[in-house]
């Protein structure tokens, strides 16, 4: 098909997901003239797997994106259905928010911010190949053959590369939900010489609501009290609607066993790696076969709505097999099946393959985002388009990269994973996989990110100037606590003894006696002189919290000290590594491939150990370095 011109723009979003949406906004609100390419309209940040956002870590992600002016946290405020703290009996590094998206609206609602978006242009194309230049994108080709040019291009292709839907021995070429998938961009980047992998995720049936008894099942509410992923949100959803808890049984386990032959996954019919912290039904069963039951929720989809999403029972198993797992389960006894399981495999780009920015090594201007790269759920491709997103508008802009560091936010931790470690599985962003997690909490994400949003040209100066007057209350507050003494008193004995704690017989600052386990903020502040003086319910949080876990946050930071210093001695990128005498051999193959940029990164790497990196640092500071050519 002969092409033809089109348009030009200085980045090009090629995917409308959760990367893409915020790839594409990130771009454009910096100014940057951005065009959105998705293969249909009606796929604009669509939730193919569970209709939720946050969670462990994947909630503390949502709110980096919004205290870094991304769009995740507004989109999510205005149209969940339910929303939660987790973890609220444990400390602050685990608590997390999740809320249950109304499916439909949430796609309504990012699609209409996007075509309000100065700057932003979305159309349906289905992009076939880049235009490739000298080693440089400058642009893409659709099907139709227009021809779109641009000084950076983002991928975010999530699972439609070559995807293919699988249910039992019924396989068919696919994106999710029956939407076309891409074939030719796949092949095209092969060409390029990029290697790719297959990788598997899977969802579960949904059910029709009104055909489940939920008298067998537990209520799961939401909290009554206000909560919000976005700093900006002054406006809360009050009429919630709850989900429901289940159970597999012996029944159920009895069905899957009995059809493991016909599993997809045991036949060998699938070949892509799934993730392992999201396994099907099947997996369960089978590797804890010494589980008599394993929880189901019941989640609806919408209020406009019956679907329900047995959020638990992924599956791929023939669709005959699905019904009857569904029939042994208590309340879905006569459960009518809307849409039955699946599994879809797809390809997706080796990550190592990317610099810290995530613009690809091989072709310059070109970034990848999101699914593309490795990883499993919305929250964590929607971090890393932002972060694309920035950074191909800086790069159509002559301006340098932002690469957010391990201490700075868990899209620090996801991005430096994918990009010095790779990954042979679907990636999922966890709790433990950050050092510093009592550093990158949810309650302090603006804390840690506005002023960097502000600097890069996406948080406003009102909301700038908010954040900077909270900032002052909690010095000015945390000042007072230290400064100011609670003296022994029938009300503070009183009190004491409500809370559990021990008396005071002399004076005692204010501090210190916020740091007793048993007292909160409030209980503090109450029996100060000037108890008056009220600060905002987010201001004392942050008190109380940087009070009570000075020591263990002081002890992080000094880590972080010493990990900077090792982020600041640079690697130049033309290293021939081969010439360093004492390295090993796996060490030097490995750092050959990941080029790291600095030593920090280099000690992360997979198979390079801590002598390895002591000779490093003595070779590089001799300043003798021989240079990789050819």
């Amino acid at each position: 098909m002969k092409g033809y011109q089109a348009g030009t723009y200085d980045v090009i979003v090629v995917g409308a997901g959760h990367a893409g949406v915020e790839a594409g906004l990130a771009s454009a609100r910096m100014g940057a003239k951005t065009l959105m390419l998705t293969i249909s309209l009606e796929g604009v940040a669509f939730m193919p797997c569970n209709p939720s956002v946050g969670g462990p870590a994947k909630g503390v992600v949502v709110r980096e994106i919004d205290a870094l002016g991304g769009e995740m946290g507004h989109n999510i405020d205005k149209t969940y259905i339910q929303m939660r703290m987790l973890n609220t009996r444990k400390g602050p590094a685990v608590r997390a928010l999740r809320a249950q998206a109304d499916k439909q609206l949430y796609q309504r609602a990012m699609k209409k911010t996007i075509e309000d978006t100065e700057n932003l242009t979305l159309r349906q194309g289905m992009v076939e190949r880049l235009i490739v230049e000298d080693g440089v994108c400058r642009g893409v080709v659709v099907a139709t053959g227009a021809e779109y040019r641009a000084k950076a291009v983002v991928l975010t292709t999530g699972v439609y590369l070559k995807g293919k839907i699988i249910i039992g021995e019924l396989q068919y070429e696919s994106g999710p939900n029956n939407m076309q998938a891409s074939v030719s961009l796949s092949e095209h980047l092969k060409e390029l010489g990029f290697d790719l992998v297959r990788f598997k995720t899977g969802t579960p049936p949904r059910v029709n609501g009104r055909t489940i008894d939920y008298s067998k099942t537990e209520i799961q509410p939401g909290d009554e009290e206000p909560l919000a992923f976005s700093y900006d949100t002054k406006e809360f959803i009050k009429d919630q609607i709850p989900c429901w808890l289940t159970y597999t049984n012996d029944e159920t386990h009895k069905i899957i066993n009995e059809n493991l032959d016909r599993s997809p996954i045991y036949s060998g019919a699938i070949v892509g790696t799934g993730p392992r912290y999201c396994p099907s039904i099947e997996t369960k069963i089978v590797r804890f076969s010494d589980k008599s039951r394993h929880q189901l929720f019941l989640e609806p989809e919408g209020k406009e709505t019956k679907e329900v999403y047995v959020d638990g029972l992924s599956t791929s198993m023939p669709e005959e097999i699905q019904r009857k797992m569904l029939a042994t389960i208590p309340g879905l006894e006569q459960v009518e099946m809307m849409r039955p399981g699946y599994a879809i495999e797809y390809d997706a780009m080796v990550p190592t393959q990317l610099w810290p920015s995530l613009e690809t090594k091989k072709i310059e201007g070109l970034f990848t985002a999101g699914q593309i790269n490795g990883t499993s759920g919305y929250e964590e491709a929607a971090g890393q388009g932002l972060m694309g997103g920035i950074n191909a508008a800086r790069k159509a802009l002559g301006k340098e990269p932002v690469i957010l560091d391990r201490a700075q936010a868990y899209i620090g931790v996801l991005i430096d994973d994918l990009v010095t470690k790779g990954t042979k599985e679907p990636y999922r962003l966890l709790t433990s996989r950050a050092e510093y997690r009592l550093l990158l909490r949810h309650d302090n994400a603006d804390l840690r990110l506005t002023e960097l949003g502000h600097k890069i040209g996406l948080i406003r100066e009102e909301r700038y100037q908010r954040f900077l007057v909270k900032k002052q209350l909690i010095e000015q507050e945390r000042t007072r606590l230290a400064v100011t003494t609670v003296k022994p008193s029938e009300e503070a004995a009183e009190l004491l003894e409500q809370r559990g704690a021990a008396p005071i017989y002399e004076p005692l600052k204010a501090d210190r006696l916020l740091k007793r386990p048993e007292l909160n903020y409030h209980d503090v502040a109450s029996l100060l002189p000037d108890n008056g003086t009220a600060v905002p319910d987010d201001v004392g949080e942050q008190v109380e919290i940087q009070v009570k876990y000075e020591g263990y946050i002081n002890k992080q930071l000094q880590q972080v000290e010493k990990m900077k210093r090792m982020e600041k001695k640079k690697i130049p990128q033309d290293l021939d590594y081969s010439v360093i005498d004492g390295i090993a051999t796996e060490a030097r193959q490995k750092l050959d491939k990941v080029r790291p940029i600095s030593v920090g990164q280099a000690s992360r790497v997979s198979g390079v150990n801590p002598s390895d990196i002591a000779i490093l640092l003595v070779y590089l500071e001799q300043g003798k370095l021989a240079r990789k050519t050819g």
